[in-house]
């Protein structure tokens, strides 16, 4: 079997279909890649979104949340059932009450401080709860207003 042999004109030729199907090739890769990179992107975007459509909603129900804790502090016999509904819910949804009982440590990333006592102390605690802070999926919704005192 005998080999014909190439005329320059035909390696030229060769070589130039050569250099465009790696070019194609290459073009392909890139364009597979930023579509990759794209789709990546758009499901950021949508669990952003919903992120922030989730924490909207449970920011408005805080109000009522508020509302509901002070009837149960003020009726707590009458409205117990009502007070573990109401835990329930919240516990179901990944909402958390901030722990801001007296004497609890100050924390600047779950509590905002309304005022601090200028007493000689190390410490700074808590002295009083103003507005409840909530927590949500682990992460501040909002932060609790208390006064801080120094121990």
């Amino acid at each position: 079997m005998e080999l014909k042999k190439k005329s320059p004109k035909e390696s030229v030729e060769i070589a130039k279909l050569e250099a465009e199907k790696t070019e194609l090739i290459n073009d392909l890769q890139r364009t597979r890649a930023d579509f990759e990179n794209f789709r990546k992107q758009i499901e950021l975007q949508k669990e952003q979104a919903k992120k922030l459509a989730q924490d909207a909603t449970v920011m408005k129900l805080l109000p009522l949340i508020d509302d509901m804790s002070r009837a149960i502090a003020a009726n707590s016999e009458t409205l117990a059932p009502v007070a573990k509904t109401l835990e329930k819910t919240m516990d179901t949804l990944g909402l958390k009450k901030i722990e801001t009982a007296e004497g609890t440590e100050f924390n600047p990333d779950l509590h905002d401080a309304i005022s601090i006592d200028e007493s000689e102390g190390e410490r700074e605690v808590i002295a009083e709860e103003l507005r409840p802070g909530y927590l949500y999926n682990d992460e501040v919704l909002r932060a609790a207003m208390v006064r801080v005192k120094r121990v």
